[in-house]
């Protein structure tokens, strides 16, 4: 029998292959394209909020752009052209009164926009698979106001125009967190690889239980009715994003001049937000670095620490506190079901 792990990895592994690009020395899965084949914003089609990224500098942007923003789905190379014009999606199950919604419906709505971090649960420990945009369209809740959630109701089956399901526990779209049906990224319109016209953003959750693409329907439901997609294939049904850190600056394997350089990356702790994030030099005590401003629990922290770094080979190790004080634990998992723990640490080389 194929493991849970191989049955989504092979996935991904093909879908790499078949659709490769290159962010921060690494491969991931990238869209391709931005306003110019997804619609016209003259047409009143699409309502896009402002947004100013944050400078590079030295570590990657905390605002990850649209073409570099990873890309895991079950449609690569067959990615559904939609025509927003006659688009629309339904609302029904365990509701008060079924509702069929057009993209004008959805953009006569109050209109919301928040910055928030989504990942993958296929992501190692360090890994690339994961980005933070700033998300524009409705919040969810509001959505779900139109038909009236009946008592009982436990999860949010949502599936894509391609037939893809997801299940989302409805706690968390009705429990005050910017739960959203997406229709802009980084103020530009979804490209068609990201979604467009309309997808789902909850924030705390794994993709593949909270980030449906090309959305058709949603249906309120029990956990016992029904099981999505990768429910079905072994993965954990309720996935929330866990707590992690990584260096980005330097890389791994890095050769580095003796003297101060400079140590850098991200983490999050989601819903709680980051407390602190401390490094480990070789074996030596846990040191405190600096976060930088612009971070909440619905998004990832940067953070840096400049070393006075000596000549030899050593091993650098990240760790992040959430501000409940819980301390990311050292303990190494698997991706599956319900994704990857432990330590990311690099090794580099200093003469």
């Amino acid at each position: 029998m194929i493991s849970p792990q191989l049955t989504r990895r092979g996935f991904v592994r093909s879908a790499i292959a078949a659709v490769a690009g290159i962010y921060g020395g690494s491969s991931v899965l990238s869209s391709c394209g931005g306003a110019s084949d997804t619609g016209s914003l003259g047409n009143g089609t699409l309502v896009i909020p402002d947004i100013t990224l944050v400078p590079e500098g030295e570590m990657l942007p905390f605002i990850t752009a649209q073409s570099q923003f990873y890309r895991i789905d079950t449609a690569i190379g067959n990615t559904p052209q939609i025509d927003a014009v006659t688009w629309s999606m339904r609302i029904t199950g365990m509701v008060d009164r079924d509702v069929v919604l057009t993209l004008a419906d959805i953009n006569a709505m109050p209109q919301v926009s928040h910055v928030i971090t989504l990942g993958c649960v296929s992501n190692e420990v360090g890994g690339d698979l994961i980005g933070t945009a700033q998300w524009g369209g409705v919040l969810l809740s509001d959505v779900l106001k139109l038909a009236g959630v009946q008592s009982g109701a436990e999860q949010l089956v949502s599936t894509s125009v391609d037939g893809w399901t997801c299940g989302t526990p409805l706690d968390a779209v009705l429990d005050g967190r910017p739960a959203m049906l997406v229709t802009s990224m980084n103020g530009e319109p979804l490209s068609q690889e990201h979604g467009y016209p309309v997808r789902m953003i909850v924030p705390g959750l794994f993709g593949y239980v909270s980030a449906t693409k090309w959305l058709s329907e949603i249906q309120l439901t029990t956990w016992d009715a029904f099981d999505a997609y990768w429910i079905e294939r072994g993965w954990s049904k309720t996935g929330p994003f866990l707590a992690s850190s990584r260096i980005d600056v330097p890389r791994n394997g890095a050769s580095v001049a003796v003297g101060k350089i400079a140590i850098g990356g991200f983490a999050w702790a989601p819903r709680s937000g980051v407390g602190a994030v401390q490094l480990q030099i070789d074996d030596g005590e846990w040191l405190e670095t600096e976060l930088l401003d612009g971070s909440t629990g619905d998004t990832w922290t940067q953070w840096k620490y400049e070393w006075n770094a000596s000549a030899g080979d050593h091993r650098l190790t990240v760790r992040c506190v959430n501000n409940n004080g819980e301390v990311q634990t050292d303990e190494v998992t698997r991706v599956d079901p319900d994704g990857a723990r432990g330590h990311h640490h690099i090794d580099v080389s200093c003469a």
